[in-house]
């Protein structure tokens, strides 16, 4: 009755009675009561309804109706507006988002640090850095959640160096770091190019680690041990990584990638079989898997490389796409390309990246012509190419010879797809016009570039000077290959090649006291083979082997039954005024003919020996494998830093062209 007498308070009633259906379903009695009860502040239940419908709208995914109810309601909640900005992330619209933005804009909450937090990520979410920057200077109470906000979403669009620049101004500010801002600043490190040393700006967020006692947080160090590893510095993230108290799988995955993509495969098959040997705790997972299989692939380890499929099969790995990519990639490398293929075939799912790793297996093997069948094959399945994709199917134009098709799909890069050639790019165009002695239109693409020729283009140039000894070119080359990479020992190893193949012995000196001046040693030959399942390596000038005696004694006897047979050294390739006899000894040490004898000597009859080098196979090694493959009749696969040779009764697959 006493809720009849007043309308204004019966009107308010009423509204609440709708919004409260359940009470209205079961008896009026309930419903009265309810009213009845919260008539005493009518205007606070009605903004509390408001808000529980705004958030159950948006916990629905009813995000415009919510909007609708929100410009009605005069006094949103934080919770409100942090479920409005959460959903207008997830339903990716940046018009509902800036229309949130500007009701909490003109609201109480328009200075609230928590808000502000969340609207930078909804911003970062949706792709408009400029938004969340505009968000975060218009904040004047700025908490580290604030800072790392935006610092989160300048790393992962990869302004570095902006990033950097905060968090100096943070730190002169007083304001603390946190585990999350130190992961975000050094990430910051190797997202952009800096115009100061990125490594060193590693280097003193490190110090600033251990001087506010983060040393010990396992996230913080984990990102600075995948640092170091971006930047090649091997033994700085190895100290960080045995400096850690606790390891979990992600510090032990990062340390194992490390190894691998530094090119350093035996030291990560080491730790994995150590991880799994000691951390009982840390179960490896599918990023751990692919770079294990990178490790197999980089030493042709074949058994591993099953033993390691055979262990993703157990652990239900064999459905994720970059795990199954390196497989085919570990075959591939192993010289298996038909299990390599076999793999692609059974997958249910493909990306690009499962097509760029087909296509490379088939150009490192010289199948140029079955690669670009591969690539259009996987643009007519509705795949298009990526910036990866052309630097495989120009790397196996090159390895095959094939000019022409290579020239027509550099040209449509940009034409068709527009994919503007990289760096990359046009290393592979003058190696492929370069190999094919097709030197004056290399140095034409170099000159029409967009880009300043780097290193990969001017290596590429001497290294086909080198093919066809051309100096004046190769010259040239090392010249702006000095001034690029001063510390590179391996190009002043090229153009001295270049000397010596011109017979020009004084100039080989000269090369050699540069290198001697500037404290430089080429980088020593090292050959892998896998017997049983270990793997052997071997270097060029090798004591600690033991049975280096018996396979000395072995390539002896082989040498001489070989010239018998026809069999010339090629003593041209040794970079020493030496008498032939010094040099043929010189030839006999180098580390791919004892990996070959050591494999004949360790391995069943008719067993395929399967061999890697870290340099370019000499003329000499592969002669004389040549002679080998027939007269012990044994299959033999070699790959080099280029690309695969497999020898059989004599003949290279690569036809003497490599």
């Amino acid at each position: 009755m006493w809720v009849l007498q007043s309308s204004q308070i019966g009107r308010q009633a009423t509204f609440q009675s709708h919004l409260c259906y359940p009470a209205l379903a079961s008896s009026r009695l309930r419903v009265s009561f309810v009213a009845l009860n919260r008539s005493a502040n009518p205007e606070k239940d009605i903004k509390s309804s408001n808000n529980q419908l705004i958030q159950s709208l948006c916990r629905g995914g009813n995000l415009k109706q919510a909007i609708q109810v929100l410009s009605s309601e005069l006094n949103p909640t934080q919770q409100t507006y942090e479920l409005l900005i959460y959903s207008c992330a997830q339903q990716s619209s940046l018009s509902n988002g800036l229309e949130v933005h500007r009701h909490l804009a003109n609201s109480v909450f328009s200075q609230d640090p928590f808000l502000a937090t969340k609207l930078i990520n909804m911003y970062n979410e949706l792709g408009y850095v400029d938004h969340a920057r505009k968000v975060f200077n218009e904040t004047q109470e700025k908490t580290i959640y604030v800072w790392n906000a935006l610092f989160r979403a300048l790393a992962m669009v990869g302004c570095g160096e902006e990033l950097l620049d905060l968090y100096g101004q943070m730190n002169w500010m007083g304001m603390a770091s946190d585990r999350f801002t130190y992961t975000y600043v050094l990430k910051a490190c190797v997202v952009s190019d800096l115009t100061l040393c990125p490594l060193q700006k590693g280097k003193e967020i490190h110090a600033h680690i251990l001087r506010h006692g983060f040393d010990t947080n396992i996230h913080v160090m984990t990102t600075l041990l995948d640092v170091y590893a971006k930047f090649g510095c091997v033994s700085y993230a190895s100290f960080v990584f045995g400096a850690m108290p606790l390891k979990n799988f992600v510090s032990w995955s990062a340390m194992i990638a490390c190894y691998a993509k530094n090119e350093m495969p035996m030291k990560a098959l080491e730790l994995f079989q150590k991880m799994m040997l000691e951390a009982s705790n840390s179960v490896p997972n599918s990023v751990t898997m692919v770079s294990v299989l990178q490790a197999c692939s980089g030493l042709s380890a074949l058994q591993l490389g099953k033993l390691i499929h055979a262990y993703i099969l157990r652990r239900g790995l064999d459905s994720i796409l970059p795990v199954l990519s390196a497989l085919i990639t570990m075959y591939g490398r192993c010289g298996e390309i038909e299990l390599g293929q076999r793999v692609f075939d059974n997958m249910k799912k493909r990306d690009v990246v499962s097509w760029n790793s087909l296509i490379s297996i088939y150009g490192i093997h010289g199948f140029g012509k079955k690669a670009i069948q591969i690539f259009e094959n996987m643009i007519h399945q509705g795949v298009t190419p990526s910036y990866i994709s052309f630097i495989t199917v120009l790397g196996a134009c090159s390895h095959a010879g094939l000019v022409e098709e290579g020239k027509m799909l550099f040209e449509s890069m940009h034409r068709k797809y527009r994919i503007h050639p990289g760096m990359e790019h046009y290393a592979c165009m003058v190696d492929l016009l370069g190999r094919a002695n097709r030197l004056d239109e290399a140095i034409k693409v170099i000159e029409d570039m967009r880009l300043e020729p780097g290193p990969t283009v001017w290596g590429s140039l001497l290294g086909a000077c080198r093919i066809h000894c051309n100096v004046e070119l190769a010259e040239r080359a090392s010249s702006k290959l000095f001034e690029l990479e001063p510390t590179n020992a391996g190009n002043y190893v090229l153009l001295a090649d270049v000397y010596a193949g011109a017979q020009m012995w004084n100039e080989v000196k000269n090369v050699r006291k540069l290198l001697e001046t500037r404290s430089l040693q080429k980088i020593p030959g090292c050959s892998w083979t896998e017997v049983k399942r270990k793997i052997y390596s071997f270097n060029s000038v090798d004591e600690c082997n033991p049975q280096i005696e018996e396979l000395r004694a072995f390539l002896i006897k082989l040498s001489t039954e070989m010239k018998e047979r026809g069999y010339v050294p090629q003593t041209d390739v040794v970079l020493y005024d030496l008498d032939e006899e010094e040099k043929e000894r010189i030839l006999l040490g180098h580390s791919e003919k004892l990996a070959v004898a050591f494999g004949l000597i360790n391995t069943a009859k008719g067993e395929t020996i399967r061999i890697t080098k870290n340099l370019r196979l000499c003329e000499d090694c592969h002669a004389v494998t040549k002679f080998i493959s027939k007269f012990a009749n044994r299959e033999i696969l070699v790959r080099d830093v280029n690309r695969f040779h497999h020898f059989r009764d004599g003949v290279c697959s690569c036809a003497d062209y490599w």
